[in-house]
């Protein structure tokens, strides 16, 4: 037991019996220069915090500097100084550390800057979805999609309908198959669309598209002139693929193992795109989903070999929690997205 611990202990004997054990395990905390004992009951009223000193501490943290910060908050030095000493009063921590060429943050700065971050991108977020109701807008669906279906098909549909709907927003998310289950079964999203070899237990799912992939590869490479392959015959080949996570490289992965062979990848991206221009530098080739390769990339030279596997055509789903429970507006999007005449099945079933 340290000094300040058996002192606290001391002290506490001598107040009352029953309050050592409390006493006891206080911590000690090194807060604006000072020691004190701090017990764990002792907390920060959060009613003590305003967002305006939160936005003026996060302009210091991301410029590195009090003046800088005082220039892009249109406010005066002054003033800048005064919010930083009433964050130091509220937390009792020193948050800042003044050096010659601006300010570091402490330990206390770098937490309080990460809460900071999260309570003031809510408070955003809450003023403009009141700021969309203050103008009329009736709803807002939350959509999370994989890249195969922003590429190739949501942009149209999405025009299509945000056309007959003027009053809903439709708020649409880039994420991994594998993390749009996850966000629609939370509650993050209303309705995903994601891949067929992503598993999905309990979401009620509806075929929103079929696709077809296809093996890219640049011009004088020695499949060019090849129309259709397997794509066991391509292994012995650099890949370019999607970074870890994305279904169409667990696809590709999948298809290796069956073939009881290992996937070469020599680069990973995040983005189509990104495949496409380092399959054009002649760094591998790739597999993408055929409509998602835009045209201008042919005139580059690359080329379109279809693959014979079956599992290189693919099933989109989307999908939601409970249809039943869908906020009007959400589920008018469910069901235009498996509409018949978008050439999908829109029956319900479950699993994954």
């Amino acid at each position: 037991m340290g000094r300040a611990e058996r002192g606290a202990f001391a002290f506490g004997a001598r107040l009352c019996p029953q309050t050592v054990v409390r006493v006891a395990s206080a911590r000690v905390y090194a807060t604006r220069g000072k020691n004190r004992e701090t017990s764990l009951f002792d907390m920060i009223n959060p009613s003590h915090f305003d967002l305006q000193s939160l936005r003026v501490f996060h302009l210091v943290a991301e410029h590195g500097s009090l003046t800088k910060a005082a220039e892009h908050g249109g406010l005066t030095l002054s003033a800048v100084s005064k919010r930083i000493s009433d964050l130091e009063s509220v937390t009792d921590c020193i948050l800042l550390i003044r050096r010659a060429r601006g300010v570091e943050l402490t330990a206390a700065g770098r937490g309080l800057h990460e809460h900071a971050l999260r309570v003031l991108d809510q408070v955003n977020s809450m003023a403009n979805e009141m700021s969309d109701y203050a103008i009329g807008v009736r709803g807002h669906v939350r959509v999370w999609a994989n890249t195969s279906a922003i590429v190739q098909f949501l942009p149209d549909d999405l025009a299509c309908f945000l056309d007959a709907n003027r009053g809903v927003k439709v708020s649409l998310e880039e994420r991994l198959s594998g993390e749009i289950v996850d966000a629609v079964a939370s509650g993050k999203a209303e309705l995903g669309i994601f891949a067929d070899n992503v598993p999905a237990p309990g979401l009620e799912r509806r075929l929103y598209r079929r696709d077809k992939l296809v093996l890219i590869v640049a011009e004088g490479h020695r499949f060019a002139k090849r129309d259709t392959m397997a794509f066991a015959e391509t292994l012995d080949e650099d890949y370019v693929g999607l970074n870890a996570g994305s279904s169409l490289l667990m696809r590709m992965r999948d298809a290796a193992i069956a073939a009881e062979r290992p996937l070469k990848l020599r680069i990973q991206v995040s983005s189509f795109d990104g495949i496409c221009r380092m399959i054009e530098a002649g760094l591998g080739i790739g597999v993408l989903p055929e409509k998602a390769v835009r045209t201008e990339s042919f005139d580059s030279g690359l080329h379109l070999i279809n693959l014979s596997d079956a599992w290189a055509h693919r099933t989109l789903w989307v999908g939601a929690s409970d249809a039943e429970m869908l906020a009007p507006e959400a589920a008018r999007l469910f069901d235009f997205l498996s509409r018949p005449d978008g050439g999908t099945d829109s029956t319900p079933s479950l699993g994954g």
